[in-house]
């Protein structure tokens, strides 16, 4: 079996949609608990470890439909 030719440098959309999310959460703190960083304090705040995982499952949805350009 032959793996699909990619050129130095291509990425899936799926990678670049990851790496989008991993930015906007670290940079803004997004689905942080309440009281973890200073700044921003907006009500996207979690309250339990699986909300925060499902904040950041959001999170990469849209980056994902961004990179989709749908």
């Amino acid at each position: 079996m032959e793996a699909p030719a990619l050129s130095m440098g291509s990425r899936r959309n799926e990678d670049i949609a990851l790496d989008l999310m991993k930015f906007v959460a670290m940079t803004t703190g997004y689905g942080r608990t309440a009281g973890s960083s200073v700044g921003f304090q907006g009500s996207g705040a979690a309250a339990k470890p699986e909300d925060y995982a499902a904040h950041l499952l959001e999170l990469y949805g849209k980056c994902l439909k961004a990179i989709d350009g749908k």
